[in-house]
């Protein structure tokens, strides 16, 4: 018997193996298909008869319970006229009740409808009393429902029980008829059925039909999958139920978008952090950097930038960077940021632009192209925008300075060189005066040069970092050592040079040397722009100072302490245009440009304005053109140090030590 089976079951095995796949996939469809339609049918069946049976006792407990609330008082009152009455009326207004009984309370039918005497009377003679539970007159709170099968079909029993004013009065039983509707779906059900099973004959010889489309069905998933991962998405799935060569080739096909999706994650991490790392370069970088697409919108813009073109409260992403730029930047790279974007030229150039808005300055523009990983297509445009008007600044100063250094040493050189050369060539033809006034004026012009070097070897020394000694300074003695020293001149341009120092000034914090060089670049100046009969007075006298005043005063110190010195060159020269006030302090700036034929280098007060803010001071100057000109700045009282109390033994004597101020300050070359 074992053998026997095996044998069968290996035949069923070598005849179902010599099916195709196509074959086997329509049997296989067949079967589960009327699996799936025979239990679906079932379920259907099922379902429906429940949801019939729900309703119809849902619906026949409703309908009692509305009737017993109306009959209740009428029963209660013993009216059984009225009751009769109502009664009919409910009976012929409800299509669905089947009949209505009343009984006392014990279970005596004492009316009942329809009202056909034939009927009641058969209704009398067959059922003349209800029975009902022996504990039901206790159960009054919820109504009693039953069903029960007849010959015109299955009918729902209600009875419910009647309740006067807490007492129990007999029980209304009301029988009602099926819900037409449920008995259209059970005929439904039933052709329903019929039609499965038919149709199920009906696939059977369409089988090949059947097969085919199935197999249709999952090559058509995998296509829509493929298209899916070819456009990017990476998430694409296909999940279809398939064995053997079909569900290899599905499991094969998830495992490819599994390994696509892992790998595209993982490249946009690292294209993310890449992206973070650049935009955090871009937006730190000192130069403003605009990214443009190959429409010329905006994609990314730095600080820098916004500042540079005053997009700092503009929303300026995705807009066209043409409409926002600058007018003067409109003109100059329009036709090469065209030419760029559409690439017809990949190397934009280097533009220098000056923009007047919001505020003046010039700017250097650079156009780049941004390619694709092969270099071959373009993706935008970079706009570099470097604000150079320091840059431009300083070559307008440094080419002034070398024009007016190259002047100034041309023509001493070639005073030197041509006296010289005279006196080599012709010294022995010259008389003794003449020589002398060769050689006086070589000596004159190599002083000029010596003044030139050593105004810029001062001015490179006081703009670094070096250190000096404060200390306790007299301005009286570098006053009148500079009177002395340009008294003779004064003297020979007709100019009255003096001072006005007042008595009992108090020394000064100071550097001697670099006091008596400001004295000396101011009145050279003063010298230099003052005509013949004008005047240059040097002032020294004491003023508050307004920042310690408070703090001295509560401490009880001396109105001396609370002061400064305020020293004041004043001259009754030209004057300064009110224009050129402000920059007249910068380096390589001479007011000579304007007045022309005065020599000078004009780095004389821009060594003065350093020399002062070494000294925590500020030099200011008050002039008028054609009147004269007063510079004035303030210097710090010097004080002694207070003596300390003794912290050894009292034998040993107090000591005052007078502190020595190094000033360590370096202040930024200023160039106009």
């Amino acid at each position: 018997m074992l053998n026997l089976l095996h044998s069968i079951k290996r035949a069923i095995a070598h005849w179902w193996s010599e099916f195709t796949l196509q074959t086997k996939l329509m049997a296989v469809a067949t079967l589960v298909v009327s699996l799936l339609m025979s239990g679906l049918t079932f379920w259907a069946v099922n379902t429906i008869q429940q949801d019939a049976r729900v309703n119809d006792t849902r619906f026949g407990r409703d309908l009692g319970l509305l009737l017993a609330a109306n009959v209740t008082p009428l029963i209660g009152e013993n009216n059984l006229t009225e009751l009769a009455r109502f009664s009919h009326r409910f009976y012929s207004s409800t299509a669905s009740v089947r009949y209505m009984l009343y009984a006392d309370e014990e279970g005596a039918i004492y009316l009942g409808i329809p009202f056909s005497e034939s009927e009641v009377q058969n209704s009398l003679t067959i059922r003349r009393k209800i029975n009902l539970p022996d504990d039901y007159a206790a159960q009054t709170d919820a109504p009693m429902v039953r069903q029960h099968l007849t010959p015109d079909g299955e009918v729902t029993d209600v009875f419910v029980p009647i309740v006067y004013e807490g007492q129990y009065k007999g029980v209304l039983a009301i029988g009602t008829n099926p819900n037409p509707t449920v008995v259209t779906s059970s005929n439904l059900t039933r052709d329903v059925t019929i039609a499965v099973f038919v149709s199920i004959w009906v696939m059977v010889i369409l089988g090949a039909v059947f097969n085919a489309l199935t197999i249709t069905k999952p090559i058509k998933e995998l296509l829509v999958g493929v298209t899916n991962i070819t456009s990017g998405n990476f998430k694409q799935r296909v999940d279809l139920p398939f064995g053997g060569e079909l569900g290899e080739l599905i499991v094969s096909f998830n495992e490819m978008a599994e390994k696509l999706e892992r790998y595209e994650e993982q490249n946009i991490e690292e294209l993310t952090a890449e992206k973070a790392k650049l935009e955090t370069l871009v937006y730190t970088i000192a130069d403003g950097a605009v990214l443009l697409d190959t429409n010329l919108q905006v994609v990314l813009v730095n600080p820098t930038a916004r500042r540079i073109f005053g997009w700092e409260t503009e929303a300026i992403e995705g807009e066209n960077v043409l409409y926002r730029l600058p007018a003067a930047v409109q003109t100059e790279i329009t036709r090469p940021l065209y030419r760029m974007a559409k690439g017809e030229m990949r190397e934009g150039g280097e533009f220098r632009v000056t923009i007047k808005e919001p505020i003046a300055r010039t700017i250097r523009i650079l156009l780049t192209s941004v390619l694709d990983s092969y270099r071959e297509t373009v993706k935008g445009v970079a706009i570099t925008a470097q604000d150079i008007t320091r840059e431009a600044e300083l070559n307008e100063a440094k080419s002034q300075f070398i024009s007016n250094v190259s002047h100034e040493l041309r023509t001493p050189l070639f005073s030197i060189k041509s006296f010289i050369e005279t006196l080599y060539e012709y010294g022995e033809d010259l008389s003794l005066d003449e020589r002398r006034e060769f050689l006086e004026t070589a000596n004159h012009e190599t002083d000029r040069l010596t003044r030139l070097v050593n105004d810029v070897l001062d001015l490179s020394r006081l703009e670094s970092c070096k250190l000096y000694h404060f200390e306790a300074v007299d301005l009286a003695q570098p006053i009148e050592q500079i009177l002395r020293t340009y008294q003779l001149t004064a003297r020979d341009k007709g100019i009255e040079l003096r001072q006005d120092i007042e008595p009992g000034l108090p020394p000064v914090l100071g550097h001697y040397d670099l006091l008596l060089q400001v004295f000396t670049n101011l009145v050279g100046n003063a010298l230099k722009f003052t005509e013949m009969g004008g005047k240059i007075l040097l002032r020294a006298y004491l003023v508050p100072d307004p920042t310690e005043a408070n703090s001295n005063s509560e401490a009880g110190d001396t109105p001396e302490l609370r002061s400064k010195v305020r020293v004041e060159v004043t001259d009754t020269g030209i004057g300064i245009a009110p224009e050129d006030q402000q920059a007249i302090f910068d380096r390589f700036f001479r007011v000579e440009n304007r007045v022309h034929t005065l020599e000078g280098t004009g780095l004389g007060l821009s060594i003065v304005r350093n020399i002062v803010e070494k000294h925590r001071s500020r030099v200011n100057l008050t002039s008028e053109v054609g009147v004269g000109t007063t510079f004035w700045f303030d210097l710090t009282v010097f004080q002694e140090a207070k003596p300390t109390p003794p912290t050894t033994t009292a034998q040993d004597p107090p000591t005052a030590s007078v502190p020595l101020d190094a000033v360590p300050i370096s202040t930024p070359a200023t160039v106009s």
